[in-house]
């Protein structure tokens, strides 16, 4: 049990003394839990959701219900663990309120990443764009099923219009976690290229979200960028 373990090498006085960035995934995650189980300290009741989840973004996705199950864990640590990662995700979101720039398709991503990575349904987003390019605001258009989202140009629009954006970046997630573009997106990005031309607002990019995995660098693909728009 951490009681057990030499007081330096407990994760509470390890943060303490070496500072949050120097302890390990499941450390942080038993400071969250506090407390383990019958035979399990706190650590190890971590390690075993890391294990169980395979990462911690699929600890983040997991429902609560799911988390809950874990010996050691429970509803009520479930919903601290949940509360920590919304914050999280809150914290990333502040980052982005100070219109930067977007110049690059990986700035684009960076500022839905957070938002729609977590998601177990596909969604359609769209970023909006000043004349000179500076972030407006993200506008969620429609939340689909694991493999489709149903989006529709007025919908698309209709807060760019509002906001008197001049150009804006479509984007939405592949929760399969490969972001390859499917016929479907490359129809619907040609066809919302076609509405903006005739609103006067510049479709610049269509982002898709997906995970890094072996063999894959980036976690997004670029319509732009391979030639599609």
């Amino acid at each position: 049990m951490i009681r057990d373990m030499p007081a330096d090498d407990r994760p509470r006085e390890r943060l303490a003394r070496l500072g949050a960035e120097m302890l390990g995934d499941a450390e942080l995650l038993a400071i969250l839990l506090r407390t383990g189980t019958k035979g399990m300290s706190a650590v190890q009741v971590a390690q075993e959701l890391i294990k169980t989840f395979r990462t911690l973004d699929g600890l983040a996705r997991a429902p609560l219900e799911e988390i809950a199950k874990i010996k050691g864990v429970g509803k009520t640590k479930a919903i601290q663990l949940k509360a920590a990662f919304m914050l999280a995700r809150h914290l990333r979101a502040r980052a982005h309120e100070r219109q930067p720039i977007i110049t690059t398709p990986a700035d684009a991503a960076e500022l839905v990443r957070e938002e729609m990575r977590l998601l177990d349904r596909e969604s359609f987003r769209v970023i909006l764009l000043n004349t000179k390019n500076a972030f407006i605001k993200t506008c969620a258009v429609s939340l689909g099923s694991l493999n489709a989202s149903i989006v529709e140009p007025r919908e698309v629009f209709k807060d760019a219009i509002t906001a008197s954006a001049a150009g804006v970046i479509l984007a939405h997630n592949h929760p399969s976690g490969d972001p390859t573009p499917s016929s479907e997106d490359i129809a619907i990005t040609k066809r919302l290229v076609k509405a903006g031309e005739l609103l006067g607002i510049n479709v610049h990019d269509h982002i898709i979200l997906g995970r890094r995995t072996e063999g894959r660098d980036c976690d997004y693909v670029s319509l732009r960028e391979i030639g599609l728009l």
